[in-house]
């Protein structure tokens, strides 16, 4: 079970703050067990600042907070703040990456549902998609629906997510697919060929949806296993 710990604190001295914590994380490079850490200052109240830390157990957090380096910059930190800082610490009972969900979503219902028009509730009314595999590199949503359609109906694959990755506003992915040329694909009438591959995609999410993504496929392999070029 992973462990986050929340501190609050009040300081005038957010820059200084800021430079400890810079300071704290090159001195613990390679020794802390913290896996992820995230700073916030209250809009309302500019002296009011949040810290939250994540670690992957609280025995884990244990060894971190017993690092000499921890204990010095607690006590720079302490000494910025108008008030002891206060420290809440929660195990986490649910942890949903809502991004991923909606990268998940795209595979099982476009992509294997082989439902394009999904696209318009999962991607913004500006969304871009590269991809050096079909007839432009930076297309816009019906373009891109239309051509993802071509390929649905042309070979009818079954995509398997084998991994995610979530980073701020960007999802990256990696997936195995399977099919048979059914239908015509760039001018390549049906073999009713087998293809399989791998790819991968990253997704830049605004608000939810899909504002930009990239794609990279085994487009040579499937060419391969489809006789149009010599393996």
């Amino acid at each position: 079970m992973s462990f986050v710990q929340v501190i609050d604190c009040r300081t005038n001295h957010v820059d200084e703050l800021n430079r400890v914590m810079d300071s704290w994380a090159e001195a613990t490079k390679g020794k802390r067990t913290a896996t992820h850490a995230m700073m916030g200052q209250d809009r309302s109240d500019a002296s009011h600042i949040v810290e939250i830390v994540e670690f992957p157990s609280y025995e884990e957090a244990m060894k971190n907070s017993q690092l000499p380096e921890t204990d010095r910059i607690f006590r720079e930190m302490v000494a910025l703040c108008e008030t002891e800082p206060s420290f809440t610490d929660l195990d986490v009972i649910r942890d949903e990456q809502l991004n991923k969900e909606t990268v998940r979503r795209f595979f099982d219902e476009v992509v294997n549902g082989g439902n394009s028009d999904v696209m318009d509730e999962l991607c913004t009314s500006d969304y871009r998609e590269h991809d050096p595999s079909l007839s432009s590199y930076d297309m816009g949503m019906e373009d891109a629906k239309r051509e993802t359609r071509e390929i649905m109906e042309a070979f009818q694959p079954r995509t398997v997510v084998e991994s995610m990755v979530a980073e701020g506003d960007t999802v990256a992915v990696r997936f195995s697919f399977a099919g048979r040329q059914v239908g015509a694909y760039k001018g390549i009438e049906a073999t009713n060929k087998e293809v399989t591959g791998t790819g991968h995609g990253t997704f830049r999410c605004v608000g939810g949806k899909f504002a930009e993504s990239w794609w990279n496929t085994d487009d040579m392999g499937i060419m391969q296993q489809l006789g149009v070029i010599e393996g």
